[in-house]
Order: C-alpha cells, then sequence, then structure tokens
C-alpha cells in the first residue's frame, strides 16, 4: 500500500492485493479526504476474526505518510 498526500489531503492511493473490488471503492471514497479522518474511520477495523484488516491497514500506512510529510516540511 502506498498513499500519497498533498497538505493532509489524500491524493492518491495505491494498493496490491488485498480485495480488489473493495479496495478499489475505498480507494476512490478516500481521495481528497483529510488524512486525519481517514484514519479516524479506517483503524481498527476487523477482517471476520483477524485482528486487523485491509481497511486497517491502510489507517498504518496513511499514518506513515503523515509522518513523512511532516518530516519534509
Amino acid at each position: 500500500m502506498t498513499v500519497e498526500l498533498v497538505n493532509g489531503k489524500i491524493s492518491n492511493v495505491y494498493v496490491k492485493g488485498g480485495c480488489n473490488g473493495n479496495l478499489k471503492g475505498i480507494c476512490s471514497l478516500l481521495q481528497g479526504m483529510d488524512a486525519h479522518d481517514a484514519i479516524d474511520r479506517l483503524s481498527g477495523i476487523r477482517c471476520g476474526s483477524k485482528q486487523t484488516s485491509c481497511p486497517d491497514q491502510l489507517s498504518k500506512v496513511i499514518g506513515e505518510a503523515l509522518e513523512a510529510e511532516a518530516a519534509e516540511k
């Protein structure tokens, strides 16, 4: 998963693997969203009995992108 931010907003999301159709939809919905709002919405979502999910993993990648963006400034 790769997330590109512009001024704290999600501009692009790239995902390899996972549930293709669902992730395409999620990526489309996230474009233009504030990264902090996306993390709040996606963090902690579980997939069945698993401790994590594609959206939860995506929230972690968005957090990493925020940290990288802050370090660049």
